[in-house]
């Protein structure tokens, strides 16, 4: 029977939005589409990058700047990718070292639940670290183009602190994050569910603000295939975003929890304790180490159109983060070369969904709303002033 299957094999690193592919392939919704899907647990979004460019991978689990990075990259475009589908919104969380968490309690003015509050006490720590000769502080987060790194950036700079010049941003695989910190390697970080609760919990640290403060709905990862085996295999691409789908759908269903804890929580798969991956999915998180807790309704969004269907306006929300940090040129061309990268069509022709969209698609906690047809203009009233 199992002959009969057209193999897909797909890469994806160990995290709680992975569960959309995981679930397709242990619970069976892609061998009911006639897919046989082979999954490989990965370390880093290098090597997931890397792997399926080369075409050792199908599809993957991929972060969403990176694949709009990847549709960008004259020099490769073989490795050129599309997003048929989102993997889910939101997810991340910033967690900071207790000793910085308590001098931000003691330099701010208000409540540390307030990003704003979080970020004008954040300049006054870099300001005094500067006056005193000490190092800047570290920040880790998973890749340069990825939302935990926007996220970081857009949070420091609506307070005026310069991402480039003020603090160091570094590049650390998910579940190296936690040892990091507790190694004093890192003041603070940006991390994908479950592995901000592991930080609280493995080194102490304590979560400021889930990524849900910062963006209401966050762009986060998608089911990346390279255009030319897209084109190659629509009718397998059909089926294989039929079965994530539907094996979302799934997950979204409480009386499948614990069904679901077992799967995410193998050893081949996030191979984390099911309370800590249950906390994640029902949104209330272990936010200090003394056992506080957190709840948020919108912590981590999977199921339905809003967070499946590719969405253009999270495309070049995303390629703005990345032209606002110099990472690529601004054309015109570039803007429609990475609004492509985002599929909704392919979506749409594997099943039908509908659902209600926020109104300009990211919903950030400051700054200007986000108008996908004025990128300029956007950009412009993104001003940062550096720290006194």
């Amino acid at each position: 029977m199992n002959g009969d299957l057209t193999p897909v094999r797909a890469g994806f690193i160990p995290l709680i939005d992975a569960a959309a592919l995981v679930v397709a392939a242990d619970r069976g919704f892609a061998a009911e589409e006639g897919l046989r899907l082979e999954l490989s647990r990965e370390v880093s979004w290098a090597n997931i990058r890397d792997r399926l460019g080369l075409g050792q991978f199908d599809a993957a689990h991929m972060l969403a700047p990176l694949a709009i990075a990847a549709a960008l990259d004259r020099d490769r475009p073989d490795a050129a990718m599309i997003a048929p589908m989102a993997m889910g919104l939101n997810g991340n969380a910033v967690v900071v070292s207790a000793a910085l968490h308590a001098d931000l309690g003691d330099t701010a003015s208000g409540d540390l639940s307030d990003p704003k509050i979080t970020g004008a006490a954040l300049a006054k720590v870099i300001a005094a670290r500067r006056k005193r000769g000490a190092e800047p502080l570290v920040f880790g987060m998973v890749f340069p183009f990825s939302s935990h790194n926007y996220q970081l950036r857009y949070w420091m700079a609506e307070a005026g602190v310069d991402p480039d010049r003020d603090v160091r941003l570094v590049v650390l695989p998910p579940p190296y994050m936690a040892d990091a910190l507790a190694k004093g390697q890192l003041d603070g970080l940006c991390v994908g569910a479950p592995w901000a609760s592991v930080a609280v919990t493995e080194a102490r640290g304590r979560i400021l603000h889930f990524g849900v403060d910062l963006m209401a709905r966050c762009p986060e990862k998608v089911l990346a295939v390279r255009s030319r085996w897209a084109a190659d295999n629509a009718r397998t691409l059909r089926r294989l975003v039929r079965a994530c789908a539907r094996a979302a759908a799934w997950c979204a269903v409480k009386e499948h929890r614990e069904e679901l804890l077992e799967i995410l929580a193998a050893p081949e798969r996030l191979s984390i304790d099911r309370e800590t991956i249950r906390a994640v999915l029902d949104g209330r998180l272990v936010v200090a180490p003394d056992g506080t807790t957190r709840a948020h309704g919108q912590f981590f969004i999977l199921d339905g159109a809003a967070s499946l269907r590719p969405d253009r306006r999270h495309a070049l929300w995303l390629y703005a983060q990345m032209v606002r940090w110099e990472q690529v040129e601004r054309s015109a061309t570039a803007a429609a070369a990475a609004a492509a990268v985002y599929r909704a069509d392919l979506f749409d022709a594997a099943l039908t969904m509908q659902d209600r969209f926020a109104e300009d698609g990211v919903g950030a906690f400051s700054g200007p709303a986000f108008d996908p047809n004025d990128i300029g203009g956007y950009l412009a009233a993104l001003k940062a002033e550096p720290v006194a």
